[in-house]
Formats: structure tokens, C-alpha cells, sequence
């Protein structure tokens, strides 16, 4: 299959990792920070074929695991409003809040119901013009563009039952709270390839320019990887930092300008509170004045108080990259994805999950 089974040729795969360890001379640290990044590299063994010497840490890209207890909450408040119907993407159905989640919330009766997109969670809203249908909006700059589109679309269609939570994030604010928090010291970054098709890489020149750290957008696929840790192995290695791309055949310098507007004429950048690393100016989208009606924040009672993480979890550190699940007195035991006790064991890109899936202890 072109495009992806030459980026799984076990040969390549093992000639990068040679050349990885010939042109590596130095500890360096590298975090990626897309959820389906750390899934791949467990899958695929890559930590085993890399000198001891690089170390691969896994950061805060997974949308699920970095809402904030709040939001939950918040989502949870919505499904027991009377003729509300939530719809939500199917890995928000199992993540705790304070004191319930949605899918107890189903189990109490509540109408909550999983969509494939948005576009499936207005067509909710209209076979049922007698509720109120809300759509969770989880995610970064990848899925925003779509959920704009939406908005636009049910407001041309003056389609009233229908609103969006907006808890979007944007993920290069995260890279400089992650670099200025002084927790963990980054050598470079794996840049997210699915968030990179629709902000291109002019938005990680803060991060090359501003902080001297490397950054690659990488493919998912265990060449693509290595290839991408290679260069920026060559970049540590050379003294340079730049933003460069390996994952050539889906990202471009300038992203999808066409998806930047669609977002940019709905949304606008807000303050926003991430599990794990706090408050973020500018990493949050909130739906502007124009499409107000649109607003589930505006149209529903939905003031929660400020959530508190399960005592024990450690979920804050592991999207910080400053500990790994295993260090956490939950984890496999108490919490795992049969009972999930933090949200980065619910979560499909979850690290927790991702540890326990392939049982990962060092």
C-alpha cells in the first residue's frame, strides 16, 4: 500500500537506527507530543533499537487527557439538564470528573449519544428539534477546523437545538509552558503530524527561534520516526535548531490555509486551563460574538466548582513528562482501562494506557 508499507520496510527501519547511533554522541532528550506518536513508538519497539542515550518522553498530546477536570464536570452538568442530548467523540464517554462521568451519567438515564463527527451530531439535532443538542468540542488545531465548519453550517441552516462546549486547545502555547515550567529539560521535540496538516510549522518558530530547541513533524509509521529522530539527532549534533519536516508527504510549511480560516472566522484564542501544566494564555478556542447563539457556555447554567484530581493519580506529571505511569502507586492495580481512575488511562492515546498495553516499565 503506497505511503505506508514502505514506511514499515524493516531494513530501512534498521539502517536508520544505525545511523542514529553512529551520529549520536551525546544524552538527549526528546518528548513528542502527540498521543498516536506514543502509541506508535510502543507498538512498534522503537525505544529498543535507540542508544541508551536518548531518551523519548511522552508529553501532553493527547486532547482527552489534557481537559481539565472542569470540563468534565462541566459535560456532566450538561447531560442531566432535562431534554438535553450531549454528543461527544467516544473516548470523552469514560473519563472521570469529580464525582460521576458521562457514561455513569447514561447508566442514570442521561441522553448522551457517540458521533463519528460533528457534522453526525447536528443531524442528532435535527431528528430530535424538540431537545437540545450539544456537541463536546475536544481537541486541538486537527479536529477545530471541522467543528468550525459545523457552526457555520447550523448557522446558515438556522438550526436553533444546536451548540458546541468549545474546549479546544492549541498545541504550540503547550511547547513554551512545557519549556518555561522548568520541570523537565527538552533537547527537542517530535512535532504532531496531524495538528502540522492544519497549522503548518511556521507556528514552532517560536520554540526553534525564542529557545534554541529543535523541532520535526513526524509521520507515524516506525521509518517515519526514525527518520525524524535522526534529524534531530543531526540537529543537536550540528548545533542548529530548526523546524523541519519529515512527514513531507501530508505536511507543508504553510499548513491548510483554507481549515486556518474556516477556524480563525469562528473561533478566537483564549486563556485556557490544561491537566498537568495549568493555566495557558492564548491556548484555548472560544466560539467568537457572531456565532454566539451557538455557544453552549452562553446558553445553559454551567458553573462548575474547581475540580479536584483523584488522590494517588499522578496523571499531572505524566503529561508533564516528568513521571512515568509506572511510578504512580495506581497504576495496572488500581487504575487500568477497565477502571480508569485518571484520564490517560481512558484515553486511546492515553501514556497510561499506552504502558499498560504493552506492559512498558523502563
Amino acid at each position: 500500500m503506497k505511503y505506508i508499507e514502505e514506511y514499515r520496510d524493516g531494513a530501512l527501519a534498521q539502517e536508520l537506527a544505525r545511523r542514529i547511533r553512529e551520529v549520536s554522541t551525546r544524552p538527549v532528550r526528546f518528548m513528542e507530543v502527540c498521543g498516536t506518536h506514543t502509541m506508535s513508538i510502543f507498538k512498534h519497539g522503537i525505544r529498543s533499537i535507540l542508544p541508551d542515550h536518548i531518551e523519548l518522553v511522552s508529553g501532553p498530546g493527547c486532547p482527552v487527557c489534557v481537559t481539565p477536570m472542569e470540563e468534565i464536570d462541566r459535560s456532566v452538568k450538561l447531560a442531566r439538564i432535562k431534554d438535553v442530548i450531549v454528543t461527544t467523540f467516544g473516548d470523552m464517554l469514560r473519563v472521570p470528573g469529580t464525582a460521576s462521568s458521562l457514561q455513569e451519567e447514561t447508566g442514570q438515564g442521561a441522553d448522551v449519544r457517540i458521533v463519528y463527527s460533528t457534522f453526525d451530531a447536528m443531524k442528532v439535532a435535527e431528528d430530535n428539534p424538540e431537545k437540545e443538542v450539544v456537541f463536546l468540542g475536544i481537541g486541538f488545531e486537527t479536529t477545530a477546523p471541522t467543528v468550525a465548519a459545523t457552526i457555520q453550517t447550523v448557522q446558515a441552516r438556522d438550526l436553533k437545538n444546536f451548540s458546541v462546549l468549545s474546549a479546544h486547545k492549541l498545541l504550540p502555547p503547550a511547547l513554551d509552558a512545557l519549556i518555561t515550567g522548568g520541570d523537565l529539560a527538552i533537547d527537542g521535540f517530535i512535532c504532531p503530524g496531524h495538528v502540522s496538516t492544519i497549522i503548518g510549522t511556521s507556528a514552532y518558530e517560536n520554540v526553534v527561534e525564542q529557545y534554541g530547541i529543535p523541532c520535526v513533524v513526524i509521520g507515524f509509521e516506525p521509518v517515519d520516526i526514525l527518520q525524524g529522530i535522526l534529524m534531530l539527532v543531526e540537529q543537536v549534533e550540528n548545533g542548529r535548531a530548526e523546524s523541519e519536516i519529515q512527514y513531507a508527504r501530508a505536511v507543508v510549511p504553510e499548513g491548510n490555509p483554507g481549515a486556518l480560516k474556516i477556524m480563525g472566522d469562528v473561533f478566537q484564542p483564549c486563556d485556557s486551563i490544561w491537566r498537568g501544566l495549568g493555566p495557558i494564555p492564548g491556548s484555548g478556542l472560544a466560539i467568537k460574538e457572531a456565532y454566539k447563539a451557538q455557544d453552549a457556555r452562553l446558553r445553559f447554567p454551567l458553573e462548575v466548582p474547581p475540580g479536584k484530581e483523584p488522590k494517588g493519580c499522578r496523571c499531572a506529571e505524566v503529561l508533564r513528562g516528568t513521571a512515568r505511569p509506572f511510578e504512580c502507586k495506581l497504576f495496572q492495580e488500581v487504575c487500568n482501562p477497565q477502571n480508569p481512575v485518571g484520564a490517560c488511562m481512558v484515553s486511546s492515546e492515553g501514556t497510561c494506557a499506552a504502558y499498560y498495553k504493552y506492559d512498558v516499565r523502563g
